[in-house]
């Protein structure tokens, strides 16, 4: 056999042998995906969603996934099938039965590894692994329940406070005064006010961003960037390339970056080093807090970052939320001034420039019930937070329906089905804001049981469990304060009620900008 008949063989067998591994490829991922559709397949959804994670990766990619769920859990049941081995459901009973604190399920590295910011590093958000889980987030505890951190409240104080100055100085029209106000952008506000706080109780040093009115470590535009990357990474269902060694380093943030999660990261290892010179002593706070018990290193500094990140973009977006919706609602807006107004004649909340203690604002019952049905009608978080059914599988029962969820199979919740179309427990006009729907006649033994089943709903917008939000605390003193103060000393408007926002979904936190308003002060 001469050399060219040698060399067409070896081509021939080359050839023959790439296209059996291209059919052996090809027959393997039908056959999986065959397999995956008939497991689930008493499980209703999308057309191709048994199939297909191309709607799935849509939707995220679109910043819409968290509507679709809604949508699909209503059009197909109380589990729906989003994706060929992803359910979700809008069940607060099977939610909570899955989130309990002795639960065998887990996170589902798919949907949380994708939130990492290093390859690798897991902090307590993005932790799967149960057990380890759940020691770090023991340690964490005390620090964000405020046990050890007795300047928490006086510490937001100041910075409410620092927030009715800026808005006061800067931007209100005086109500004496024919002279027209300062369009104020609130959704920057609001963010400069909760990154101050956080970096306050957290750090033990606020970033300063209301003192100066500006973004001082352009952490609105490296937020922005960074969930984006984020967000497309996780609806194309590429995280794993972050694990490939070369690969993962060269896409993943880095502390060079002079943008996005890197610049935000630099930044926070700054921060945590400075305060690490101090004494545990010098300053009992948050971090004061993990230290003595037991973080440190990298961890400490994972933890920080997290904090800084979702304890001031879930916070930010909770204010937002709660504001638009009274500022779209002028009988709602008029009547929880009325209850601040009469609290402050009552002597139970001071005259300005002094700020409500969290006590008293817990007692007035109209404010409780706004910032309930405003987390309750735009959950601040929203997305699919998966879990893995353990191995053996599940038998469920939800709305007198038995199901059985097969060992392996991820499933998430829907935040739109449970909280804001959730007509079974909260009415026909579930989609309506209205907070009176939170004051029934509890002498009514089936209207007492109801309210109760709405308020245990309505605490899982903050998680529930063994994943129950640890920054929780923190947000709701956040919360009722700086809605007391804002509609104390100021008359709030849209400028845009057409366009009062631009909003964009990202790994399930919101991105909200271009919120303007027209600020009046009040006498």
């Amino acid at each position: 056999m001469d050399p060219g008949q040698v060399d067409r063989l070896l081509e021939y067998v080359s050839f023959r042998s790439l296209c059996l591994l291209g059919l052996f490829f090809a027959f393997y991922v039908a056959a999986d995906r065959c397999y995956q559709y008939w497991r689930l397949r008493h499980f209703r959804g999308p057309f191709s969603s048994g199939l297909s994670w191309i709607w799935h990766s849509k939707e995220v990619i679109n910043g819409t996934a968290y509507l679709s769920y809604g949508d699909t859990t209503e059009k197909y049941g109380p589990i729906a099938r989003v994706a060929p081995n992803h359910l979700v459901t809008s069940s607060p009973e099977l939610w909570a039965h899955i989130n309990a604190v002795r639960s065998p399920y887990k996170r589902a590295e798919w949907y949380y590894h994708a939130a990492r910011f290093e390859p690798g590093k897991d902090n307590v958000f993005t932790e799967c692994d149960n057990e380890r889980h759940d020691a770090r987030r023991k340690r964490m505890a005390s620090g964000y329940a405020g046990k050890e951190n007795p300047g928490l409240e006086a510490s937001i104080d100041t910075h409410v406070q620092a927030l009715i100055h800026l808005i006061r100085s800067k931007y209100a029209a005086s109500a004496t005064s024919s002279a027209a106000s300062t369009p104020m952008d609130l959704a920057t506000k609001i963010q400069y006010l909760t990154l101050d706080v956080i970096s306050d109780v957290g750090l033990g040093k606020p970033f300063g961003d209301l003192e100066a009115d500006q973004d001082l470590n352009d952490y609105l535009k490296a937020s922005a960037v960074g969930l984006r990357i984020g967000n497309l990474s996780f609806g194309l269902g590429i995280g794993w390339l972050r694990n490939l060694p070369i690969i993962g380093p060269a896409i993943s943030p880095s502390e060079q970056d002079q943008t996005g999660f890197g610049r935000m990261m630099a930044e926070a290892r700054k921060s945590v080093k400075h305060r690490m010179l101090k004494s545990t002593e010098e300053r009992s706070d948050m971090m004061a807090s993990f230290i003595r018990h037991g973080l440190s290193g990298d961890d400490l500094f994972q933890e920080t970052f997290e904090q800084i990140l979702a304890g001031s973009d879930t916070t930010a977006a909770s204010l937002r939320i709660i504001l638009l919706y009274l500022m779209s609602h002028p009988r709602v807006y008029q009547k929880l001034q009325a209850e601040i107004d009469g609290a402050v004649k009552a002597g139970m909340a001071p005259a300005s420039p002094d700020v409500i203690p969290d006590a008293e604002a817990r007692r007035l019952p109209y404010l409780s019930a706004v910032i309930r049905e405003g987390l309750r009608v735009h959950p601040p978080v929203a997305n699919l937070f998966s879990r893995v059914v353990p191995k053996g599988g599940d038998a469920v029962t939800v709305d007198g329906r038995d199901y059985f969820l097969p060992g392996g199979t991820m499933i998430g919740y829907s935040a739109w089905g449970m909280h804001r179309t959730n007509k079974t427990l909260y009415g026909e006009d579930a989609e309506v804001f209205r907070p009176e729907r939170w004051f029934l006649d509890e002498s009514i033994p089936q209207e007492k049981e109801r309210l109760a089943q709405m308020y245990k709903t309505n605490d899982m917008v903050f998680g529930h469990g063994r994943w129950q939000c640890l920054g929780k605390v923190v947000a709701q003193v956040e919360i009722h304060k700086t809605i007391f103060e804002l509609l104390k000393n100021f008359d709030l408007a849209l400028t845009n009620p057409h366009q009062p926002w631009k909003i964009f979904n990202a790994l399930g936190l919101f991105e909200i900008e271009d919120m303007w308003v027209d600020v009046t002060e009040r006498t």
